[in-house]
Order: C-alpha cells, then sequence, then structure tokens
C-alpha cells in the first residue's frame, strides 16, 4: 500500500503534517492505536473463526436486555451497546478530533511505537460505492444505503469483498458524545482499511515511545484526560489518584 506514513515526536509536529493534509474542507476521522502494528481491523474480524454475529448479539442480549431501559433497539443499535460495552463487532471507533485519537495512542504500552491514523472517510465511502451521490455525504445507520451491512443481511446473502463503509451514529451515551464519536463498519470480508485500493484515504503518524510520554504531557497542559474522554465517576477517581503520583 502507498498510504503516506510520518514519524512525530509532538503535538506541534502533528499540526505541521496535518496542515497539507486537510487543506479542503473535507471531513478527517482519527483513530490511535498504542501498538503501531495494530490493523484498522474490527474486534469481531480480528478472530481466525468467530461464531456468526447473530450468536454473539443473542449471547449478549440474553444478559443485557433488563439492563437496557429503552424501546427494542435499532437494527445496528444492539452492536452499540456491545461495542460500548467491549463486545467483538464489525464497528471500529474513530473520532473527529485528533487530540483524542492521539490520547489513545500515547497512554499504554509505553515500550511500543504508537500510531495515529487519519481517515478520510469520504474518499473511503467512494471506493465503496458505485453511486456519486451517495458518496458525497457520510450516511447514518438509519440511511438505506447501510442496510447490505446489517447482521441480517449479511446472513442472509453471500456477497463477499464488499469495502468498509464510513458512517455516523446518534451519539446516545456521554462516552460517544465527549469523544466525538463516529464510526467505520466492515462488511462480511475482513478487509484492513490501510490495505483497501492506493491506500490515499488513510494517513498513518507513527509515536515513538519516547515521544509518548512528551505527546501525553502536551495532551495533559492542553486539558486532554481521561476524565474528558470518559465522563464517569471512576475517571473523576483516577484523576485524583494521578495528581498524587
Amino acid at each position: 500500500m502507498t498510504y503516506k506514513k510520518y514519524a512525530i515526536n509532538s503535538i506541534g509536529e502533528l499540526i505541521d503534517k496535518l496542515k497539507p493534509e486537510l487543506k479542503q474542507r473535507d471531513p478527517a476521522w482519527f483513530r490511535g492505536h498504542a501498538d503501531a502494528s495494530w490493523k484498522l481491523l474490527p474486534g469481531y474480524q480480528r478472530y481466525k473463526n468467530p461464531p456468526p454475529e447473530s450468536v454473539l448479539i443473542n449471547k449478549f442480549k440474553q444478559n443485557a436486555s433488563l439492563l437496557v431501559n429503552t424501546r427494542e433497539p435499532h437494527k445496528f443499535e444492539w452492536l452499540f451497546y456491545m461495542q460500548h460495552y467491549g463486545a467483538p463487532t464489525r464497528l471500529l471507533d474513530w473520532s473527529e478530533s485528533p487530540l483524542f485519537g492521539l490520547y489513545f495512542a500515547v497512554t499504554s504500552t509505553p515500550n511500543k511505537q504508537g500510531a495515529l491514523w487519519l481517515l478520510k472517510p469520504l474518499e473511503l465511502n467512494k471506493l465503496a460505492t458505485s453511486n456519486t451521490k451517495e458518496a458525497k455525504f457520510i450516511p447514518s445507520f438509519d440511511d438505506q444505503l447501510l442496510d447490505n451491512y446489517s447482521t441480517e443481511s449479511i446472513e442472509a446473502n453471500n456477497f463477499e469483498g464488499v469495502i468498509p463503509m464510513a458512517a455516523i451514529a446518534t451519539r446516545n451515551n456521554t462516552r460517544i458524545q465527549a469523544q466525538l464519536g463516529v464510526f467505520t463498519i466492515s462488511h462480511r470480508t475482513a478487509t484492513s482499511i490501510e490495505n483497501i485500493g492506493t491506500g490515499s484515504h488513510v494517513t498513518k503518524f507513527t509515536i515513538s515511545p519516547a515521544a509518548k510520554k512528551t505527546i501525553f504531557g502536551e495532551l495533559k497542559l492542553l486539558g486532554v484526560n481521561k476524565f474528558q474522554l470518559f465522563p464517569e465517576l471512576s475517571s473523576a477517581g483516577d484523576l485524583i489518584k494521578e495528581s498524587l503520583t
């Protein structure tokens, strides 16, 4: 693949590298990996022989239904619940903020090279659909364009080679709202997003172990911390413990 790749050692260097990448007004999404070797592949497709997705959904629903205080969820909504609580799905989380993506790239595995990925969602969707009108906007999970990506459609049909698509979802929990969360959803075929086409829809910024510490300090200076991204009581407690070390 020929996607662009840069090494960064500070937030200032990231800004310098982003400026030529973001000249147009098209949206840009970001995802941080604590280990630069990780692929842009959703959790469900990292398993070699996973059971049908419907089996996992039913297992999750068996225990979660009484805890989900809502109407019968939308066709994709169980996937969002599962993603939110750590179950493997075909969803991959992204953020509209490069700083939030950086946070996830530098806050764990300090001895590993990290990576911040930049995705141009409209460019990805142009590869995923032949309809030029549809490729000019980012669909929501309520749009008919995403019907082929539903669990029911995938298990009822044998389509192969369908490319992952970028989509927006209702930010109906505090974590997704805080992280400015957006998603890509994969189809049946396990395809890493960076390995699609020429790779021009993604850019990779690598972060050395030494630079992780520097960037973490810069993020802290700018007010980017765990409580901002995870506005929960446990995060408030963690901030107090950090201040005492």
